[in-house]
């Protein structure tokens, strides 16, 4: 294992009206180079829904297992619980966490019930998709605008209150490691890159390892190679990453590089590790090709289909 000194971007928010060129060309550089980027100094979601987000997540977490169980994932509507069934087509083993994955447009279907989590933390948890969306649409503004499209290009794809969203918030809850030993190839999440557009990552911190491995030239590659960056954690800032399906959408300019999150050292923090994702996904009608046609043109829904499929393949060609 190799570890190289890279620089992850981190891009302040400040003013971002009045800064929006200046932070167009910094958005562009880091996504076009590294592939991940920092954001700080956002107005919203603001250090304080962030933590009350990190509040509710824990509280889910806390409920027993049957409870937890009450909101079973559901592979063809992406959502729901699950618990060290998320198998890694690079490691051969399941990730080291349970998750729960909400969409947006189905508050009423296979979300934690109001007598087990109560009314506010539905309410809460989905305002909180709400600012993450608004975020995530100014940063789609800005990525349309730098690929010669028109500003709504990408926000208009993703109107996650459609029948059609497939976008994503996934709460995740890596175990306490402590005293523990793993033998063989084990990950609390092992290499992987996202399907999505875009995918914001909120961090506590502390709660260090995620790594990742820039140098993916097109989005069809599976290959990465063994020098990895430590990707910083702090409580407020936003960790953003562009999945495949930008990466496609924009033939291949954005990079969609692999990360993990490795298992902690016993002379780190073994405790819990609690992280939340908002995983931007193409509404499944929408058409997804990029302005010089390298790729074919695919549904949302195709584009994602076809990724889990291969997906499939090489885990059944590891396991």
């Amino acid at each position: 294992m190799t570890y190289i000194e890279r620089t992850i971007p981190k891009i302040s928010l400040k003013d971002k009206d009045k800064r929006r060129e200046e932070i167009k060309e910094q958005l562009f550089y880091a996504a076009k180079n590294i592939g991940f980027f920092t954001l700080c100094e956002q107005d919203c979601p603001s250090r304080e829904d962030i933590e009350e987000m990190f509040r509710l997540s824990q509280k889910f977490f806390g409920l027993s297992h049957d409870v937890k169980m009450k909101t079973p994932h559901i592979k063809l509507l992406n959502s729901g619980f699950e618990s060290c069934s998320q198998i890694r087509p690079s490691t051969g083993t399941a990730d080291q966490k349970e998750s729960l994955q909400l969409q947006y447009h189905r508050i009423n279907q296979n979300w934690p019930a109001e007598e087990d989590v109560g009314k506010e933390w539905r309410e809460k948890t989905k305002a909180f998709m709400e600012k993450c969306q608004h975020l995530s649409d100014f940063v789609m503004e800005l990525f349309a605008e730098a690929l010669g499209y028109p500003t709504d290009f990408f926000t208009k794809a993703h109107i996650i209150s459609s029948d059609t969203a497939q976008t994503t918030l996934r709460l995740l809850h890596y175990f306490d490691t402590s005293g523990k030993k793993f033998d063989g190839n084990f990950w609390r999440a092992g290499p992987h890159t996202d399907f999505d557009c875009l995918t914001l990552l909120f961090q506590r911190t502390g709660d260090h390892g995620l790594e990742v491995c820039p140098g993916r030239e097109a989005h069809t590659d599976f290959g990465y190679s063994d020098k990895w960056t430590p990707v910083p954690s702090k409580t407020g800032d936003i960790v953003i990453n562009i999945g495949d399906m930008l990466m496609s959408w924009s033939d291949d300019i954005l990079k969609s590089n692999f990360h993990r999150v490795r298992l902690p050292t016993p002379d780190e923090n073994q405790g819990d590790r609690y992280t939340i994702a908002y995983f931007n996904q193409a509404n499944t009608d929408v058409v997804i090709q990029g302005p010089l046609k390298k790729y074919p043109p695919v549904t949302g829904k195709e584009f994602i289909e076809e990724a889990m499929r291969k997906n499939f393949e090489r885990l059944q060609n590891v396991t």
